[in-house]
């Protein structure tokens, strides 16, 4: 399974939503994506790479496109 895999599979666990929805997802453009869905996301991430995102990139991981900028600050290529 690759990174982006990995990636797009935290969002459809999180969210419920198909694949080919994911890449277009912002944080608060569905209803699942509210604040605890934003929690449910970040854990279903860290698990998937083995890491442990930092609070202010909790914070500005508002879109499915940031998500994977902020993932390069980790050594993870998407």
């Amino acid at each position: 399974m690759t990174n982006r895999d990995k990636y797009i599979n935290a969002f459809i666990n999180s969210f419920g939503v198909a694949a080919d929805v994911v890449p277009n997802l912002k944080y608060q453009g569905i209803p699942d994506w509210d604040s605890v869905g934003h929690m449910n996301l970040i854990a279903e991430i860290e698990d998937a790479f083995d890491i442990m995102i930092e609070t202010d990139d909790i914070i500005d991981w508002n879109s499915f496109e940031k998500g994977i900028e902020l993932l390069k600050k980790y050594d993870i290529e998407v």
